[in-house]
């Protein structure tokens, strides 16, 4: 009777103890996607630099929709980090651990995005619509799959912090920074067509937005 009454008890320690190496994986792997993300985004501002580039021009266009956007934009991406550290380090989680091991995924795709996009761009890449700078229009590589790669792999990563530790306030900052995200990329396309012309549109009927081609 003893030797039942243990055997039928054993999978509870075992349960909790794979319970706790699992919630233990999610903070260093929540803190290691936005290292890596966010170390991309600085060295390559600094490898620009570096080279008499600036890289980041959020705000600084005369037209007043474009200002308007790149301040919203600049306001949601700079709130959101902090409240990402904040959840991560309190623990403000709300989902079951098989959609927080999917956050790992996405968020991780998101970093790999993301680089690949930079690397592909080269020294055509800037934060914001430049106001002087000539850029080239970029349409091969990950390019040919998706006209913004680097705002995917944005959301992808945002997305993936909020699988990891959903919780209210996160919720809404990570909804209005993709929102701003793709009002900036709607600012970008008119951009980027009245610039390159014809080229862009014929690269827009190609290649979708977020993800996928077009066979014409």
């Amino acid at each position: 009777m003893y030797q039942y009454a243990m055997i039928n008890n054993a999978g509870t320690p075992t349960s909790e103890y794979l319970t706790t190496n699992i919630s233990n994986v999610f903070l260093p792997s929540a803190l290691l996607i936005l290292i890596v993300f966010y170390s991309i985004y600085f060295i390559k501002m600094f490898s620009q630099k570096r080279q008499g580039i600036q890289t980041y021009q959020l705000g600084q266009r005369c037209e007043k929709s474009i200002r308007n956007t790149e301040i919203l934009l600049k306001l949601s991406t700079g709130m959101i980090i902090p409240v990402q550290i904040c959840s991560i380090l309190f623990n403000c989680s709300t989902l079951p651990a098989l959609a927080r091991i999917t956050g790992i995924f996405i968020g991780a795709a998101g970093d790999f995005i993301f680089l690949i996009a930079i690397l592909t761009m080269k020294n055509s890449w800037r934060a914001g619509i430049p106001k002087k700078d000539k850029t080239e229009l970029i349409s091969h590589g990950i390019y040919k799959y998706s006209r913004n790669p680097a705002f995917l792999g944005f959301d992808f990563m945002y997305i993936g912090i909020l699988l990891l530790y959903l919780n209210l306030v996160l919720l809404i900052l990570t909804l209005l920074t993709i929102l701003t995200l793709h009002l900036q990329i709607l600012q970008e396309e008119k951009y980027l067509e009245n610039i390159f012309g014809e080229q862009y549109i014929t690269y827009k009927k190609c290649t979708h937005r977020y993800f996928g081609k077009n066979i014409i």
